[in-house]
């Protein structure tokens, strides 16, 4: 009987302005949780880009560090211990720090830039124009430039394309020093950073000069092919001081995920976000509902009085509810990929709609809207006949 007469439908359209109050309602709450959904994703996408790309098993760094734009520096002696067990291949020394980029083209203005220092005779980072333009940091004075950086760091790109090296400077510590930029390579912005370069080792050095050799930010371990990585970490925590941290490469990207997460404010407002957007959601569809119920209540009395059961006129509330959160979701979802679109372009973060995001978001907005619905059910319930005649 439920679906014989399409009496929810028929409610629905029977009051349009009420409907388009409820859509409007539902597409302003899709949007914001997609977006809210979005933007936290992408902190925890681009915090891990760097982390992701190391050619590594094993991470060495100081039990005082917090984040990758945190960093505490710490003895390179504790990386070279780490030779002693015949399970590794290699090591390298990672440097890290912010320096001032002066514009190339605009010599007035400066920005900061993360400064990343390896040693350009490992291949390191496994990144999009590393492996070709890793020999040219072996050269003083070179460096590759991050080509997903902000705008504001000047014409890189086409200048390097057109003319092979672009010339600039960086100041660190009241130090000018004089810079080429010789390549490109990809890994982006991101909610600590708005711009990347790449240095050898001793360039790094050069440009941080009053920084001690000795001194380093992540220690990577390469290990043999076959060996196992969590068993070699426990054997090198139990081998090394407790002034280093020993972390597999699954657990370096959940440390600095958990920084953002849980030691800043950035990740609470972003789920902060996504709750409000729910409840917006579930205030205005309740709202509506509520409103319906009540202006039809005799209406409902009358159903009852003539046999129909409170299950029967329940669903028809809960088919409301449903008919309201797909046809709201569905613009909210085209909004949101324009949305996403446009953000990616003005902030070079990697936001993107995902399949899975894309369902989750759908069963939310059934969620809410069900919420809402539930809510409003209570007046239907009061509905009876012998009060209402």
């Amino acid at each position: 009987m439920i679906f014989k007469i399409p009496t929810a439908g028929l409610q629905l359209r029977h009051q349009k302005t009420r409907l388009l109050v409820a859509l409007a309602g539902v597409i302003f709450a899709v949007v914001i949780v997609f977006v809210q959904f979005g933007l936290k994703h992408s902190l925890f996408e681009s915090a891990v880009r760097f982390h992701q790309s190391l050619q590594g098993d094993v991470f060495l760094i100081s039990p005082k560090s917090n984040a990758l734009i945190a960093m505490e520096s710490f003895n390179k002696k504790r990386l070279w211990q780490s030779l002693a067990f015949k399970e590794v291949e290699f090591i390298s020394p990672i440097y890290l720090g912010f320096a001032q980029w002066q514009n190339p083209q605009d010599k007035k203005y400066w920005r900061k830039i993360f400064v990343i220092g390896i040693d350009a005779r490992r291949s390191v980072l496994n990144l999009p124009g590393m492996q070709e333009n890793r020999n040219k940091l072996k050269i003083p004075e070179n460096i590759l430039f991050d080509q997903n950086s902000r705008y504001e760091f000047g014409s890189i790109i086409s200048s390097v394309k057109e003319k092979g090296k672009v010339a600039t400077q960086l100041t660190q510590a009241g130090q000018t020093i004089k810079i080429d930029v010789v390549g490109l390579f990809e890994l982006g912005t991101s909610f600590g950073a708005d711009g990347n370069i790449v240095t050898s080792d001793v360039n790094f050095l050069r440009i941080f000069n009053k920084r001690p050799q000795t001194a380093i930010d992540v220690g990577l371990i390469k290990l043999k092919p076959g060996v196992n990585r969590e068993e070699f970490a426990r054997k090198l925590r139990a081998y090394l001081p407790k002034d280093v941290k020993v972390l597999s490469k699954q657990e370096y990207i959940e440390f600095e995920q958990d920084y953002w997460n849980s030691s800043t404010a950035i990740g609470f407002i972003f789920s902060l976000g996504i709750v409000l957007g729910i409840v917006v959601g579930v205030v205005v569809v309740y709202q509506i509902l509520y409103s319906n119920v009540s202006e039809h209540l005799s209406e409902y009395a009358t159903l009852k009085a003539i046999g129909y059961r409170n299950s029967y006129l329940l669903s028809m509330i809960l088919q409301q509810a449903t008919f309201i959160a797909v046809l709201g979701y569905i613009p909210g979802f085209l909004l949101s990929i324009i949305i996403y679109e446009v953000a990616k372009k003005a902030t070079f973060l990697p936001i993107a709609m995902t399949v899975q995001r894309a369902i989750w978001v759908f069963f939310l907005t059934l969620i809410m809207c069900f919420i809402a619905g539930a809510t409003a059910i209570k007046k239907l319930k009061d509905a009876d006949p012998a009060d209402i005649f």
